[in-house]
C-alpha cells in the first residue's frame, strides 16, 4: 500500500469572507458551479523538466489517478480543462480505455519559420471552446462558458494580446447568435490559462471598460464584451496559481460578465504561499499539475 500523501481536494468558501455558502436561507434563483484547471501535459512531465519534484508523483498513472481524485471532489457542474490527457476523459466521462495513457504533441512554430512573418508569429496551436447551455430552475437562464490556453511565450506578448482580442471577438458574436436565437440575454463565463499575470496587457484588455470619450462603435470594436474577474471583485487575484522555482504568480482566471443578475458567491480554496503543500513548488504529491485549480460558485437571479 503505498505512503504517499493523498492530493489536496479543496472546498469551496465564501467570495467575500465570512456567510455561510451551505445556508438553508431560501433562494429563489439558479447556483452553478465551474472550476478551471491546466492540468499540465504529461509530454513535458519528467524529471529533466521538474528535478524538484518527487520522480513517483511525475509518473503518468500517478498523476492521471491524482487529478482525477482531485476533479471528482469538486462536484462542479462545469470543468474547464486545459490539456487533457486521455486517461481522464475515458474514466471521468466513461468510454471505454484502450491501450496506455495516449501521446500528445506540440509544435513550436518559433522553430519552424520567420517571426517576422505575421503567419508564423500569429499560426499557433492554442485552442479556444465555447459553448451555451440553458441552466434549469425556478426559471430558465442561459449561460456561455468559454475556456481558453493563450500562448506561453513571455516574449511573444503581442501574439497572447492578439489571440485574447479574436477570442474576445468571436464570444460576441456566439452570444448575439445564441440571444437572437434563444431570445435572451446570456451571461458569459471564460476561464481557463491566459499566460499572463495581472496587469499586463491581455489582462488589461478582458477586464478594461470603455472610455467614456469613445463613441459606441470605437467601444464594439475595441472591447466588444465587456468582462470582470471573479478573485478581482471579490478577494482579490490569487497570490499564484502557476508555482515554480523559475516562476510563480496568477496565470488563470476566471471571467464573467458583470450584470445585475448574476455574482459569485464562493471561490476554490486556495493554498497560501507558506503553505507546506507548496513548498519546494509543483507538482508535488499534493498538486499534480505545477498548476492550482480555480473555482467559483454562480448565483443568477431572474429580471
Amino acid at each position: 500500500m503505498s505512503t504517499n500523501p493523498a492530493p489536496i481536494c479543496p472546498k469551496f468558501i465564501p467570495a467575500e469572507g465570512g456567510g455561510n455558502i451551505n445556508s438553508t436561507s431560501k433562494f429563489e434563483g439558479i447556483r452553478f458551479s465551474l472550476v478551471s484547471y491546466n492540468i499540465l501535459a504529461q509530454v513535458y512531465v519528467r524529471s529533466a523538466l521538474y528535478p524538484h519534484s518527487p520522480s513517483a508523483c511525475l509518473k503518468w498513472k500517478n498523476r492521471s489517478d491524482a487529478v482525477l481524485t482531485v476533479l471528482k471532489s469538486f462536484g462542479a457542474d462545469f470543468l474547464c480543462l486545459q490539456v487533457l490527457f486521455i486517461h481522464l476523459y475515458t474514466v471521468f466521462w466513461g468510454g471505454k480505455k484502450k491501450g496506455g495513457g495516449g501521446s500528445w504533441s506540440k509544435k513550436d512554430s518559433r522553430d519552424h519559420g520567420d517571426l517576422n512573418d505575421p503567419y508564423v508569429r500569429l499560426k499557433r496551436d492554442c485552442v479556444g471552446i465555447m459553448a451555451a447551455f440553458r441552466l434549469k430552475g425556478p426559471f430558465d437562464h442561459v449561460v456561455i462558458v468559454a475556456t481558453t490556453h493563450l500562448y506561453w511565450d513571455p516574449e511573444l506578448a503581442d501574439v497572447k494580446l492578439a489571440q485574447a482580442k479574436y477570442l474576445s471577438s468571436r464570444l460576441a458574436e456566439f452570444r448575439t447568435q445564441v440571444s437572437d436565437r434563444y431570445d435572451c440575454v446570456p451571461s458569459v463565463i471564460v476561464a481557463g490559462d491566459f499566460n499572463s499575470v495581472p496587469g499586463d496587457k491581455v489582462y488589461q484588455y478582458l477586464t478594461l471598460r470603455c472610455p467614456k470619450s469613445a463613441t459606441l462603435v470605437e467601444c464594439i470594436e475595441e472591447y466588444p464584451i465587456p468582462l470582470c474577474s471573479v478573485h478581482a471583485s471579490t478577494r482579490g487575484e490569487p497570490r499564484f496559481t502557476n508555482c515554480t522555482p523559475d516562476f510563480t504568480d496568477t496565470l488563470d482566471y476566471i471571467f464573467f460578465s458583470p450584470s445585475d443578475r448574476i455574482k459569485p458567491v464562493s471561490i476554490l480554496e486556495l493554498p497560501d504561499a507558506d503553505s507546506p503543500s507548496v513548498v519546494g513548488c509543483l507538482p508535488n504529491y499534493y498538486h499534480p499539475s505545477d498548476h492550482i485549480p480555480i473555482g467559483a460558485e454562480f448565483e443568477i437571479t431572474k429580471d
